[in-house]
Formats: C-alpha cells, sequence, structure tokens
C-alpha cells in the first residue's frame, strides 16, 4: 500500500509539471529551426514562472518516486505512473480552463481500468534491491540505440509524430533513470560511501538530464495530446521490461495472459481515445484567445508551439 500511495504521489507531482511546463512552452513563441534558435527558446521558457513551478513539482515527483522504488518493484512503481495521464487531465483542465469532455473521460475511464486490470493480472514481484552483476551493460546499449533511433526517427517528421516520437524517446529515458534509481536506493544500506563512489549515482543525473531535454523538445513539438500517451504507456512498459532484465522482477503469465493483453488494451484504447478527443485536441493546452470588438478584458495572445 505505501509502494501505491508514494507511486500515484509521484505520479500527480509529474502531472503538475508536465501540465505547467506545457503552459510555459505554449505560450512561448517559435524562434525557429536550427540549434541556436532551440537554445534561446529554451532559456526564454526556462524564466516563466508556470516552467519554474513545474520545475518544483518534477523535483518532488522525483523525491516520492525514489521513496516507492525503495520499498517496491519497478514494473509496479512506473506502471502506477500511467496514472498521470488521469491526473494531467484535472490538472490541465484547471491550468488551460478547459472543461473535459464525455468521450474525454471515457477514454480516462478506459485507462484506469487497463491499468487496474494489468496490475492485478500481473501482479509484480519485488525481485532484487540491486540489478543482477552484468546485465546493467546490454540493456543500457540497448536503450541507447532505441532512443537515438527515436530521436533520429523524428527529425524526419514534424507535428503530432515528432512530438510522440520525442515522448517515447523521453519515456525511455526517464524508464532508465528509475531503474537506476533503484539502484541507487539499493546502495543506500550500504552507507554513502556505496553511493557516493560507482557509477549508479552519476549515471542517474545523466540519463536523467537527457530525459529532461528530450520531454521539453517534445513540448516544443507538438500538444500534450500527441506526447503524454506515448511518455507515460512508454515509460511503463520499458519500466516492465527492465524489472525483468535486471532486478529479476517477474509478473504472471500463463492464463492471467489473457486479463494482461485486455488491459493493456484498454491502456491503448484508453491513450488513443484521449489523443483523439476534441476537449484534448484543437488547443486544449494552449490559452484561450478571445477577439472580436467591444470586449472589456484584458486579452492573451498565446503561440502555439
Amino acid at each position: 500500500m505505501l509502494t501505491v500511495v508514494l507511486a500515484l504521489l509521484a505520479a500527480l507531482a509529474n502531472a503538475a509539471a508536465s501540465v505547467l511546463q506545457r503552459r510555459a512552452a505554449a505560450d512561448e513563441p517559435e524562434s525557429g529551426k536550427g540549434l541556436r534558435q532551440a537554445l534561446r527558446w529554451l532559456g526564454h521558457v526556462l524564466r516563466r514562472p508556470h516552467w519554474v513551478a513545474g520545475a518544483g513539482m518534477l523535483a518532488l515527483s522525483t523525491v516520492f518516486q525514489a521513496a516507492a522504488l525503495g520499498v517496491g518493484s519497478l514494473a509496479l512503481v512506473q506502471p502506477l505512473m500511467a496514472a498521470e495521464l488521469l491526473f494531467t487531465l484535472a490538472v490541465g483542465s484547471l491550468v488551460f480552463h478547459r472543461r473535459p469532455d464525455l468521450r474525454t473521460w471515457l477514454a480516462f475511464v478506459a485507462l484506469a481500468a487497463g491499468l487496474s486490470l494489468f496490475l492485478t493480472a500481473a501482479s509484480p514481484t519485488s525481485g532484487r534491491s540491486t540489478a543482477i552483476p552484468g546485465h546493467w551493460w546490454p540493456a543500457g546499449a540497448a536503450l541507447a540505440a532505441a532512443v537515438v533511433s527515436l530521436v533520429a526517427a523524428s527529425r524526419t517528421v514534424r507535428g503530432a509524430p515528432r512530438a510522440a516520437l520525442l515522448g517515447l524517446a523521453s519515456a525511455m529515458s526517464f524508464s532508465a533513470t528509475a531503474a537506476l534509481l533503484k539502484e541507487v536506493t539499493g546502495l543506500i544500506p550500504d552507507g554513502p560511501a556505496a553511493v557516493l563512489s560507482t557509477w549508479p549515482l552519476y549515471a542517474t543525473a545523466v540519463v536523467g538530464v537527457i530525459a529532461f531535454l528530450l520531454l521539453q523538445a517534445a513540448f516544443r513539438a507538438g500538444t500534450l495530446a500527441a506526447s503524454q500517451p506515448a511518455l507515460t504507456l512508454g515509460d511503463a512498459l520499458t519500466s516492465v521490461a527492465l524489472g525483468w532484465a535486471l532486478f529479476g522482477e517477474q509478473i504472471n503469465l500463463g492464463a492471467r495472459v489473457v486479463p494482461e493483453l485486455i488491459g493493456i488494451a484498454l491502456i491503448g484504447a484508453g491513450s488513443v481515445g484521449l489523443a483523439r478527443a476534441p476537449s484534448v485536441g484543437g488547443g486544449w493546452d494552449q490559452a484561450r484567445v478571445r477577439d472580436g470588438p467591444g470586449s472589456g478584458a484584458q486579452h492573451r495572445v498565446s503561440h502555439p508551439p
């Protein structure tokens, strides 16, 4: 129960971070193509209050996530982070002043039901507190190759497809960060020297920065509707695989494969429904723009990324 509570708190904080930072990205006008323009755009976004608040929530999410990984399995904690999509709906509705329609709610019900069904049927075991010796390097190489391929593919497309590809690359990087964070928490009982004198702590920081930069690129490329499902679901599924490959965590198979597949299908249907829902697409995560003569309200122009 403690693992579930901590993971859900991490998901809530992460959802708030995504919405607030996406709001900052939506408010900042596009600065053109190229690395220099991208860095200039990022520099402007970093000074926006919404982005700063989002960064604070992201730090809080990391604390909750580390605590959850310290007492629970990677294969349980990270799939629970899919609840971030549910929290994104609630937080995003407040920040962007958009009331979700029935279709959006149905998509989130499907997502919640699928997540519950999958975790109940899979019943992930806790596994080891640190990774199986020798398993980090092949797993890390495979993940690095996948992330590089996704980033390369994202450069050939624009808009929603690019946001989705970068969101998935960010998801895999965040999953690797979570696995490294679990390795660090597993070293804590051996004392500060064990934590500070080994590579996982520093790798966590490096991979976390990469994941963060990919996340910002996904926000810049398109809306939450495009990036968030790939980000959340990619993190969950990659983490289940890493939990098995690195920490010896197991999920129930056999007859339980059927409800697990149904759960995954519901999660996918909920994510697709969210991406296509009218209340999420079409500028849901951008500030309202009111035009027309005679309006006495103060107007605020929002620039899509």
